[in-house]
């Protein structure tokens, strides 16, 4: 296969030569066909297997420290998972889909009408820095299974993964089927500029705004992937220590830096003491120590350090009941990486910033309520969110809680999990995305579903005096369709 320099930037000449050769190669190549599809995800899945420990121990670098079993599971695997799944389903996706004919009388003379999935060409990828190999190699199971070729751009803030990644395709893949470019936020920039035919970009809100105002200009359509946050309601029929167990795994995997993870949680008000004790029985039997337990992974960088520090300082400050659940009651005052110990915080004023704020750190507030009502009302007060996490085991108040608010996706009795399921679709709405992949729906959003009707043989329009000079016939089949 052709190398690719990672180490050099791309300017934007480039990287519309890269672009403009991915076209030019797909559009030589003509219908794609199923080996060719089945090629490209086992190539895929080949490098990930090939890269597999190069890759974990990149992400380890990048975070200053990452659960390395966390990185095979959530990374990994999780990439692995999708690209299998397309192979297994991608001949029955790429079926035609027969279409009823209409109107009288064109649906008893033989007229055919059909949908046939056709690739799109060239498909931008922008992934981010929290999950940077699932969230590049995931997408790419709905794009090859429909026949695309793709770019993509990882983040700038794992640069060693970002580097491994163009290293591996560049060994499995020809650029004019598959590239990756690195680099910063003017690379970025001239991306999300490039006239694809489709772009999907996961990361944060405030820079989804500028990727889809570049992409305007070229009337790209885009898939966004944001965040926001995810609310959890734990209902008063919960199980309180199963509950809690799979809120915290929720909460500490990735340190938090999950755009699904649970960002804030509702507590019935007169069990939330019995909450926090159970997060605290919680993350001391998963994590007995914080600071040199390998399955705990650290906040990205300085940035976000301090940024989720400024959360906890500001509560504190502002009287909140802050528990810090430290079970070996560490000193986390001097230490080589970014680590924070799980913090709930107990009632929150709305005005502080995490309340106002995604938080995509170890960080819960916990919010007490009388009535569901209540928090439904809460939920639907506030921005759309990626997820939804109900708990509970009223089913009238689980569909009412269902009923009356809209997220992304959501999880009942568990969190997080909905994700990982590709035969349901996954995407956010409003503010916290939109338009949706995995499964069939990735084939679907990475595809042209192209409208096809075969007239029939008989002379339709003569029979049924659909054209001029109109007379009894036309008004018999307008009357038809009017009042029939």
């Amino acid at each position: 296969m052709s190398q690719v320099n990672v180490n050099h930037e791309p300017d934007a000449q480039t990287l519309r030569s890269l672009l403009d050769a991915q076209r030019a190669s797909y559009l030589a190549e003509g219908a794609v066909s199923l080996d060719t599809r089945h090629d490209r995800l086992d190539r895929a899945i080949a490098l990930l297997r090939a890269y597999e420990d190069r890759l974990v121990d990149a992400m380890k670098a990048d975070f200053g420290h990452r659960s390395v079993e966390q990185s095979r599971l959530t990374d990994i695997a999780s990439s692995i998972g999708p690209l299998k799944h397309a192979k297994a389903n991608t001949a029955r996706w790429m079926r035609p889909e027969k279409r009823r004919v209409g109107p009288f009388p064109l649906n008893l003379l033989g007229a055919k009408a059909r949908v046939e999935f056709q690739p799109l060409g060239v498909i931008g990828v922008i992934s981010p820095w929290n999950f940077p190999v699932n969230l590049t190699f995931s997408p790419l199971a709905g794009i090859f299974a429909a026949g695309n070729r793709a770019m993509i751009k990882p983040s700038e803030l794992t640069p060693a993964t970002s580097e491994v990644m163009a290293q591996a395709v560049a060994e499995h893949f020809d650029p004019s089927e598959l590239v990756v470019v690195t680099g910063g936020q003017e690379v970025g920039a001239a991306f999300s500029a490039l006239p694809f035919d489709h772009l999907l970009f996961t990361g944060a809100t405030s820079v989804a705004k500028h990727v889809m105002k570049a992409a305007a200009e070229n009337l790209v359509p885009v898939t966004l992937e944001l965040g926001g946050k995810s609310p959890v309601v734990v209902g008063r029929t919960a199980m309180l220590d199963a509950t809690v167990d799979s809120i915290m795994t929720g909460k500490m995997m990735n340190a938090g830096q999950i755009c699904l993870a649970p960002d804030y949680t509702f507590v019935p008000e007169e069990r939330m003491q019995d909450f926090v004790s159970a997060a605290q029985r919680s993350v001391e039997r998963m994590y007995p120590t914080l600071l040199d337990n390998d399955d705990f992974t650290s906040v990205i960088n300085d940035r976000h350090f301090d940024r989720i520090r400024r959360y906890v300082d500001e509560a504190r400050e502002s009287g909140a009941q802050v528990v810090e659940l430290n079970p070996a009651g560490e000193d986390f005052g001097q230490q080589p990486t970014h680590k924070i110990p799980p913090t709930l915080i107990v009632d929150p004023d709305e005005s502080l910033a995490v309340m106002q704020e995604e938080i995509f750190g170890p960080v819960m507030p916990l919010k007490s309520y009388k009535s569901v009502d209540e928090v439904v009302d809460y939920v639907n007060d506030h921005p759309r969110p990626l997820g939804l996490y109900y708990f509970g085991n009223d089913n009238d108040e689980q569909r009412n809680v269902l009923d009356r608010t809209t997220s992304g996706g959501v999880t009942i009795n568990d969190v997080v999990m909905h994700v990982s399921q590709e035969d349901l679709p996954f995407g956010g709405v409003g503010p916290s995305g939109m338009g949706s992949y995995h499964g069939v729906d990735g084939f679907r959003t990475f595809s042209h579903a192209k409208a096809i009707f075969t007239q029939s043989k008989v002379n339709v329009a003569e029979l049924a005096g659909l054209r001029p000079p109109y007379g009894d016939k036309t008004r018999k089949a307008v009357r038809q369709q009017i009042d029939g």
